[in-house]
């Protein structure tokens, strides 16, 4: 009788073990998070991902100049002594333009509008190119709000989603 409620456990675990169907290993998702003012890519698939990046006209050092010269701080910020970034997100379209900003990373009310009226301003990039078409880019970028010195620490590079 022993034996037999082994061999009948041994298969019921053995029937119970095949029932079960393996999980799907899930492609990475996370992304990979450089230092402020770096590029932060996330993983995806070869045939979604661009051939060459978008860019901002004359690069990441006239981005940040762009800001320093187009960023009004919004006085109730300086008020309180708030610094840091706005995240936003924004497309970068097939023909260059910024669409669809949304702040991604609040700082108050005030810098986060302050933000989204700065892209606004901001010139047509050279969109990114996939096998040598124009395609549309999720970018992220972190738009810089306090003194002169973290302006220019920020520089105002853009990650790419």
């Amino acid at each position: 009788m022993k034996h037999l409620f082994l061999f009948l456990l041994t298969v019921a675990a053995t029937h119970a073990a095949q029932a079960q169907q393996p999980a799907a290993p899930k492609a990475p998702k996370a992304p990979i998070e450089l230092k402020a003012g770096r590029m932060q890519a996330q993983a995806r698939p070869a045939a979604n991902r661009p051939d060459v990046a978008p860019q901002y006209p004359g690069g990441a050092q006239a981005m940040g100049a762009f800001f320093q010269q187009n960023i009004q701080y919004p006085e109730a910020a300086r008020v309180k002594g708030i610094t840091g970034n706005v995240e936003v997100t924004a497309t970068v379209g097939a023909d260059g333009r910024l669409t669809n900003p949304v702040v991604a990373k609040s700082l108050a009310a005030d810098c986060d509008a302050e933000a989204l009226r700065v892209l606004a301003l901001m010139p047509a990039w050279k969109p990114a190119t996939r096998k040598g078409e124009p395609v549309p880019v999720q970018v992220r970028l972190p738009v810089p709000f306090g003194n002169s010195q973290i302006l220019k620490v920020e520089q105002g590079k853009p990650k790419f989603d």
